[in-house]
């Protein structure tokens, strides 16, 4: 079984081709960065006309390193939500004029569901198992049973952890994308100068929040004499900050395995997935904590936690095999939830 997948969701352009094998034939990522650097964030219309002016060229790049024809594949996957929609439509209707052309059947993949079974596709971890997907939209922690079959036990009642990690690289001038770059500056701090709060630690429950952290770390900022973003105090403004992302993250993550466990007695794997996911701070607490509840910690390779093509054709092998497929009308997405009737999270909004 061999599928092309592509990703258009947000700022990366991405096509891909996967085999039912688990082989990575080939992985096509461009990222626009250098777009949406001067602007500090994406901007949804440079986006979608960015991905219109390449995402035929890099398919065919994908296709040519993978060493296929579009006569070899059985499908072709795409996002078809939930992201910018500009985007989406982008990706769906290239994908949709593939399926037609050359009569293959159309998989139309929840992005963050690509998120959720590359750990399947890397290290073919078996149902059911504890996922906690962070990224710069989501932060949420899910029971995963099944392809298309998700429990959601908790979720952001407000900013996503990586909003959070953005809001703070732009607080301290620090450029775009945040996450990284916070991450970086962390290396060199103090974790324990500023006394920020842990969000959430100690409630029942697994739902996150980020705004009040965020808010501290402004306050912590303009209490510093002039001249405070000298590179010691940026340093150890990044180490607390993510030092107590990380602690609040852990504690309801923590919560979560006991929801997850009297559910699944028998099931013990816990997976961390999105982009936040490559941040190498978190993965070590969380490797940390799985090890003392007694789960075993799958956390996909650093270029597979953002935003690429591969995790779209594997979730489309997933869905093909099922014969989840869907018809040539299919209707992108701005907003797609994995557990639909999740009852409402108290000020989560379109986040839930």
């Amino acid at each position: 079984m061999i599928v092309l997948g592509i990703e258009t969701s947000c700022d990366e352009t991405a096509a891909a081709v996967v085999t039912g094998d688990r082989r990575i034939l080939s992985d096509r990522v461009l990222s626009q960065l250098d777009d949406h650097r001067p602007f500090g964030g994406v901007v949804p219309e440079i986006a979608a006309r960015a991905h219109l002016e390449y995402l035929d060229g890099l398919i065919a790049e994908a296709m040519e390193e993978a060493g296929v024809a579009f006569a070899d594949l059985d499908g072709v996957a795409a996002t078809g939500g939930p992201g910018l929609i500009g985007g989406v439509i982008v990706g769906v209707m290239t994908a949709k004029a593939i399926a037609t052309v050359h009569d293959l059947p159309l998989l139309a993949v929840n992005h963050l569901e690509g998120h959720a079974l590359t750990a399947r596709l890397t290290d073919d971890v078996p149902f059911p198992f504890l996922l906690l997907l962070v990224s710069g939209g989501h932060c949420q922690l899910l029971a995963v049973e099944g392809v298309g079959k998700y429990t959601r036990l908790g979720t952001t009642v407000d900013d996503a952890l990586g909003e959070a990690f953005d809001k703070v690289a732009k607080m301290l001038d620090l450029g775009y994308p945040g996450g990284p770059l916070v991450e970086r500056a962390a290396r060199g701090g103090d974790p324990a100068r500023f006394a920020l709060p842990r969000p959430m630690k100690g409630r029942p429950g697994c739902h996150f929040s980020f705004s009040g952290l965020k808010t501290a770390v402004k306050h912590t900022i303009a209490a510093l004499p002039s001249g405070g973003l000298a590179a010691t105090n940026v340093a150890d403004i990044c180490a607390s900050f993510q030092t107590a992302a990380g602690e609040a993250l852990m504690d309801r993550t923590r919560n979560a395995i006991g929801e997850f466990r009297a559910r699944y007695p028998d099931a013990d794997n816990i997976v961390i997935a999105g982009g936040v996911a490559a941040n190498s701070t978190l993965r070590a607490l969380l490797g940390e904590l799985a090890e003392r509840e007694g789960m075993r910690l799958t956390a996909p390779p650093q270029p597979l936690c953002t935003d690429n093509g591969a995790m779209i054709a594997w979730a489309g092998i997933e869905r093909l095999r099922l014969g989840l497929t869907n018809p040539l009308d299919f209707r992108p997405r701005p907003r797609w939830p994995l557990d639909p009737d999740a009852p409402p999270a108290a000020f989560a909004g379109v986040k839930a």
